[in-house]
Order: C-alpha cells, then structure tokens, then sequence
C-alpha cells in the first residue's frame, strides 16, 4: 500500500503536463478576489532533490523538467501556461542550476493569497514527514500563509471541507494508482465533491497505461460530467517510445526509467481560458519531450448543459 515513492518520478513529462495545467487554472481563478480552498488528496513529500538517488536511478526528471529547461533555453517562444511553469520551477532552484523540483503543494503554496486556504493530504508515513517539514518551513513566511496537512486519506478526507465557505475551490486528485481500485475511489470521490459543490474546479490526472480500468477512467469521468451538467476538459501527452533499443529492453525488463509513456488529465469545471491554453502549451512541450515514434498530444472539451 505504502510502496509508491514520487521521489522516483518527480519532474518527469507526467508532472510538466500536470503542473502547467495546474498553474494555469489556478493563475484564472485568482484573477478573483474571493477566497480559494485548493485541496491536494495525494500530496506526496511536497518538494524533491533531482540530484539524489532516487531521481538519479529513474532518470525521468532528467527527461522531463530536464530536457523542457534545455528546450527553453534554446528556444525563447515558450507559450505563457509553459513559461509561468518554467519560471515557479525557476524560484525553487535561485543559482540557476536544475536541482530542486517543486510538488504540488510546493507550487500551490507559493500562491497563496492571504484570502487562500490550501488543505494538504498525506497518508505515506515517510513522505507525510517530509511533508511536514516542508508545511512548517511554509508556513514560516510573510505573510503567513494558511496551510493544513492532514496525515490521513485524501479520497476520504475530501468530503469534510466541501462545500467551502468561499464557494470556490479547485481540488487536484493524483493517486498512484498503485491499486486497481483507486480508478474507482477517484469516480466515487468525484461524484460525491460533485454532490457537495458543483461548481469546484477538480483536476484529476491519470497514467495511460496496459490496464482497463486506466483506459476506462476518462470515459467515466466524462459520463460524470456530463450526468451533473457541468464542462469538462481532457487533455493527454504521448511522448512516444523510445528510438534507442537499449531503452527498449529496458523498459521491457520492467525498469521504472521511461516506463510511463503517457498520462492525462480530465478537469471538471475547468476555467474557459484553460483548453485553448492548452492547445497552444502541448504542441510545445510535445517538442521538448518527445522520445520516439507515436508521440502525440490531445484536448477535447465539453460545454456545461442544463
């Protein structure tokens, strides 16, 4: 249950297309005033060291954040959703040197308004203490900014804080997926949030992978949508496989390095602004990351109905 560690995958082309579309969300909704709750159900350690060991041994950061920071340093056209990106990854490495990766909640942290709320899930005992260090070290600042860290499940502890005061939140659901029945959990939980608050903002990101219940999970995801009347937005990057038969046999072998060719995210509630940005970031990034044949990226939408 406790076997998945971020540490090994933090910074690769699955984080790049959560995180800009993150960013880019939550950069329209603070264009209001009023108060945001922003809840993350599997926070993870917060905050990842690219040069230690866990990083080094996958090297998917180094084909992620990594390859994306060389690319845009060579090409200056960066699309705004890539460059806001770029440069929160930027605050968290001053000396210029790609060491430091920004989590989630890093990223969400960095953001808060003093009108904002940010709720921190984290069951994994050796991440949930990382976590802690980075919230206290958070927290610290000027001004204070108000985040919660709840060493509990997130699937579960979600359904307390909605409907928030404010009535506007944007939610990220990110499981391992570790457990078959996580796809599931991620519809059930949804379907509840929906029930609770209607208008929230919830990004759910998903690995595309040889397995039923991933390849089936956008489409319910969507029936829910749908079923609830309200505006959906999918959006998936394919870096492609490996040219390099090296890399081949070993992913073959089962090696975590480049094993993850795919992912997606389906957003409920997404701002109108975010598919078009979207549209314009993942071509770009397609370009930085791409490994090999059947690279390809996508975004549809849906309208709200009723």
């Amino acid at each position: 249950m406790f076997s998945y560690r971020h540490a090994f995958h933090a910074g690769n082309h699955a984080d790049v297309l959560k995180h800009v579309a993150l960013l880019a969300a939550l950069e329209h909704l603070q264009r209001k005033d009023g108060g945001l709750l922003l809840v993350d159900t599997h926070a993870g350690a917060g905050q990842y060291r690219l040069d230690h060991e866990a990083a080094r041994t996958s090297g998917e950061a180094q084909a992620g954040i990594g390859a994306l920071w060389a690319h845009a340093t060579a090409h200056r056209d960066a699309p705004a959703a890539v460059r806001a990106y770029l440069d929160a990854v930027a605050a968290a490495n001053p000396d210029g040197a790609l060491r430091h990766y920004p989590g989630s909640p890093a990223l969400l942290a960095a953001r808060l308004r003093p009108q904002d709320r940010l709720v921190l899930f984290e069951w994994h005992p050796t991440d949930g203490r990382l976590l802690d260090r980075a919230v206290r070290d958070w927290r610290a600042r000027e001004p204070r900014p108000a985040i919660e860290l709840r060493r509990s499940d997130g699937f579960t502890g979600l359904r307390a804080l909605l409907p928030p005061p404010s009535r506007r939140g944007l939610v990220l659901i990110d499981p391992s997926y570790e457990l078959k029945r996580d796809y599931a959990t991620v519809v059930a939980t949804l379907g509840e949030a929906l029930h609770r608050f209607a208008v929230g903002c919830y990004v759910v990101w998903y690995p595309l992978i040889a397995r039923e219940q991933a390849h089936a999970l956008p489409r319910r995801l969507r029936a829910l949508a749908q079923h609830h009347g309200r505006a959906w937005l999918q959006a998936e990057l394919n870096v492609g496989t490996p040219a390099d038969p090296a890399a081949k046999a070993a992913a073959a072998r089962g090696r975590p390095a480049g094993s993850l060719r795919a992912s997606g995210l389906f957003v409920i509630n997404p701002p109108y602004t975010l598919a078009d940005q979207l549209r314009t970031a993942l071509p770009w990034l397609l370009a930085a990351l791409r490994q090999g044949p059947a690279a390809a990226w996508k975004v549809d939408a849906g309208e709200a109905q009723g």
